[in-house]
């Protein structure tokens, strides 16, 4: 498992992927511009870790 930060859930190596792609679009855009609009990648990403931490939650109850 993977964490990106300590008070992040471990990630699946394809939810890794996931955000590491979505966090290189974030990086593309970024570089448009600051009034470019980058809440729709973040909510995808949040997402993600939000799974995660379900799923985190459901190992450690077992």
């Amino acid at each position: 498992m993977i964490r990106l930060h300590p008070d992040d859930p471990p990630l699946t190596a394809g939810e890794a992927a996931r955000v590491a792609l979505l966090l290189g679009r974030m990086a593309k855009r970024n570089i448009a511009g600051e009034e470019v609009d980058l809440r729709d990648l973040q909510r995808k990403v949040d997402r993600i870790l939000a799974a995660a931490r379900k799923r985190a939650e459901k190992a450690a109850a077992k």
